[in-house]
């Protein structure tokens, strides 16, 4: 079986960030302590997260924090739509890998469209410390992502 190549262009990712904060419930607690340490950084972004960790960011932090709908209610249904839109920068999801294996589905498909659209992800505490602590956080860059008009075109 032979797969076509998918075309791709280069686009910038601004200065300010629309990232992302997703945690499953064991790990909700470790995110808000990550971004409470990482506050001064972060609020230099748009903030979003869905359904109980946006509540939960925005009470601790006091800062604003774009709502999405809860994980469960097809919040990271919503977020993997939005990162296809180009409406996310910055993918910060604590999952847990002791969950249960139903959220398996939820996050391999969220991670892929991630990993597709070529937008940093981090999923533990040392790889959020890397991606805020890199220069590319808080200046523009350069990434890959698919040519989704001329792929239209040539399917046509």
């Amino acid at each position: 079986m032979t797969s076509k190549v998918l075309l791709k262009k280069t686009i910038t990712t601004p200065v300010r960030k629309n990232v992302a904060l997703v945690a499953h419930d064991n790990m909700k607690p470790e995110l808000i302590e990550w971004a409470e340490k990482h506050k001064e950084k972060l609020i230099k972004h748009n903030l979003m997260a869905t359904g109980t960790t946006g509540n939960l960011m925005q009470k601790q932090l006091k800062v604003p924090v774009q709502p999405l709908i809860s994980g469960p209610l097809g919040g990271d249904q919503q977020l993997g739509g939005m990162i296809a839109e180009g409406k996310v920068d910055v993918l910060i999801f604590f999952w847990d890998p002791f969950e249960p294996m139903p959220h398996d589905p939820d996050i391999k498909a969220l991670l892929r469209v991630a990993a597709v659209w070529n937008i940093p992800i981090a999923c533990s505490v040392s790889s959020a410390n890397f991606l805020i602590s890199s220069p590319l956080f808080d200046s523009e860059f350069e990434r890959r992502i698919p040519d989704y008009d001329q792929y239209l075109k040539e399917r046509l």
